[in-house]
């Protein structure tokens, strides 16, 4: 089993503040991989191997049982990931405002993307959260966990379910969601919300299977969206 640590910080010395952002590059194949990366400070990156200085690509790991936990604290962070897993482990954590987080894994059915069990945990305000989950293969038995605390951010989910559960607590005013959960199994998704001037869609297309939806919603002023479609009459929201 293999397991890498990173860690980057910024720090004050005799009064000034040496601002460097910081880049990580990670192209990583193979099984059993552990990578934990931590970045503190503004600015900073994690991407791929074809990144250049400020342009980052997506991080590429592939390969069966992963565990990856990615920690960025402080504000205009990215992290981009094209993950190929099966069973995989992610932890994503974020700290601050207006951070990018684009993910998407085993969008080509390599591993089927099966068992994967993700907790996603954002505090801060208009930050960019965008997860695509095995969007050709089938996401069984995906445990999807969201933590969202702050304004203005924007959830951006697309997972292709098969006995999936997805369970996404928000606190906070002006936020969006787009959900999108289709393929050949039920799915489960339950969304708790405490905030005003929400934006919810969701979307259920489980072909000729039952999805489940429950949401709780606190607060003025939103827009709901729900489409709940198995395999009937093509249906949108005006």
């Amino acid at each position: 089993m293999k397991r890498i640590t990173v860690i980057f910080y910024l720090a004050f010395f005799s009064g000034y503040l040496f601002i460097a952002d910081n880049e990580v590059s990670i192209d990583q194949s193979g099984a059993t991989f552990n990578l934990d990366v931590e970045q503190l400070g503004a600015g900073n990156l994690v991407g791929g191997s074809d990144a250049v200085a400020g342009t980052m690509t997506a991080l590429d790991l592939d390969g069966a049982t992963m565990t990856l936990d990615i920690n960025q604290i402080g504000d205009a962070n990215k992290f981009r990931g094209d993950i190929t897993a099966d069973t995989f482990t992610g932890f994503f954590e974020f700290d601050g405002n207006s951070n990018i987080f684009d993910v998407q894994i085993d969008p080509n059915n390599t591993f089927g993307a099966d068992s994967s069990n993700l907790q996603v945990n954002i505090t801060g305000s208009s930050n960019d959260m965008s997860l695509d989950q095995a969007l050709t293969s089938m996401a069984s038995s995906l445990d999807l966990d969201w933590t969202i605390q702050g304004d203005t951010n924007t959830i951006d989910a697309d997972i292709d379910i098969d006995g999936a559960t997805n369970y996404m607590n928000i606190d906070g005013d002006d936020n969006t969601v787009n959900y999108n959960g289709d393929g050949f199994a039920g799915g489960y998704f339950h969304l708790t919300h405490d905030g005003n001037n929400r934006e919810i869609t969701v979307t259920q297309a489980s072909t000729q299977d039952n999805d489940w939806l429950k949401i709780t919603s606190d607060g003025n002023n939103g827009t709901f969206c729900i489409i709940q479609n198995d395999q009937g009459t093509s249906t949108s929201c005006p």
